[in-house]
């Protein structure tokens, strides 16, 4: 056990406990002097001390979440690293709409900055560098199709829908409670689906797939059609199944038995790392307090766009995730890939629209959600663009050039 603790409790990780918490420390007794308007030089040696502490901290539950990840395979580590990103943009989100001042669109900025940012950015990076360097990668059609299929109702829900039944941009609390249990629902079934009997098509496509269908294809053409069939008669249907197996790479058809043995195996691990974990997303916690003041201060004087604030929170919450979905592309990972990015932007429209629906029920804030026209044909361009690539059999770094383009394009109309 003390070979384990000091393999997790490493000197990186107690740095960042350290850290974390002494900042949470300097910033609660230094609270009541940080009262609005903070000098310049001040507001911005603080704001930026306190993102720094932040992404010190999520590149720690990064790297934890990781390890899990590693440990429990995917798609459960993936859930893992994707679900720990999402609670700590739920955190900063809240942390804003609690915090002082009207942040009536704050939810609405952050989780389409985090949509542009994945679907366009991170997935475009990732195929342009992943293409570049492994040329065409297979992924997994079946899961980055009901991937798409849950972005595409989602985003319907939180941005386009409320634009049209709504009052002012925003649900009324008798359509509110509606959509946040068919939104917590359909996700439900979408991850007891992903952890279940799906399970398969959220795994990397084996290799030997390429391999088996072009032989494949190759005896068809030699051999032809009538012999074709023959052959296919004489092998009887048993050695076909093993051959298709054998092929596809088939995953255990009980994924939650090999999940069960994992954990008997090594709970002590993964309970460790889930506290080591949970101890570094709560310095997030108490700072994002501070930060959402310090941001809303800054922001107000600089007459900056409001949607800002929320690319700013994106941008600091997926860093960490960024960096790991450019590893897996670079290492031809193109489903690990799909996995993070896609996987974590269902969870992030899956979880924070729900939540932000709850507080504003609970405190009477109004929750403003539709976007506006021009964002919304961006949203709607991203979803046609996301579908069409990866409907192909491979994904190319040419597919990758065409979503960077489009975040540019949302750059610029972000400060037109």
């Amino acid at each position: 056990m003390s070979a384990l603790l000091r393999s997790i409790l490493t000197p990186a990780a107690l740095a960042r406990l350290a850290v974390g918490w002494s900042a949470v420390l300097v910033m609660a007794l230094a609270a009541p002097l940080l009262t609005p308007p903070v000098p310049a030089l001040l507001l911005i040696a603080l704001l930026a001390a306190i993102i720094a502490v932040i992404l010190g901290c999520a590149f720690g539950v990064v790297g934890e979440a990781e390890h899990l990840a590693r440990r429990l395979g995917d798609p459960y580590g993936s859930l893992v690293l994707t679900l720990s990103i999402v609670t700590i943009e739920v955190i900063l989100i809240s942390a804003v709409m609690l915090g002082p001042g009207v942040h009536t669109t704050i939810a609405r900025d952050s989780v389409l900055a985090v949509s542009m940012i994945i679907l366009n950015l991170v997935v475009g990076l990732c195929l342009l560098v992943g293409g570049l360097r492994h040329g065409g990668m297979r992924h997994n059609r079946t899961g980055t199709s009901a991937y798409l299929a849950m972005i595409v109702v989602l985003a319907s829900l939180a941005f386009a829908l409320p634009a049209v039944i709504g009052v002012d941009g925003s649900y009324t609390p008798a359509q509110e409670i509606p959509i946040v249990l068919l939104t917590v629902g359909v996700y439900a079934f979408f991850l007891f689906r992903q952890m279940g009997a799906q399970a398969g098509d959220f795994r990397e496509v084996d290799p030997r797939v390429t391999i088996g269908t072009a032989e494949l294809t190759g005896a068809t053409q030699l051999a032809g059609a009538t012999e074709l069939t023959r052959a296919t008669q004489l092998a009887g249907a048993g050695e076909r199944t093993s051959m298709t197996a054998e092929l596809t790479g088939a995953a255990d058809p009980s994924p939650a038995q090999g999940i069960r043995e994992v954990l008997a195996e090594h709970r002590g691990e993964v309970l460790l790392r889930l506290g080591l974990l949970v101890t570094t997303v709560l310095p997030i916690v108490l700072l994002s307090q501070h930060m959402a003041a310090l941001l809303d201060d800054g922001l107000g004087r600089l007459s900056a766009p409001t949607a800002l604030s929320g690319v700013l929170i994106a941008m600091i919450v997926f860093l960490p995730e960024s960096i790991t979905s450019v590893r897996a592309a670079l290492g031809g990972e193109i489903q690990r890939v799909n996995n993070l990015c896609h996987g974590g932007l269902v969870s992030t429209v899956g979880v924070t629209i729900p939540s932000v629906l709850v507080i504003g029920l609970l405190t009477g804030q109004q929750v403003v959600l539709a976007e506006s026209p021009v964002n919304l044909l961006l949203l709607g361009v991203t979803a046609g663009l996301s579908v069409t690539t990866f409907s192909a059999r491979r994904v190319t770094a040419m597919h990758g050039a065409a979503h960077l383009v489009l975040f540019a394009v949302y750059g610029l109309a972000l400060f037109s």
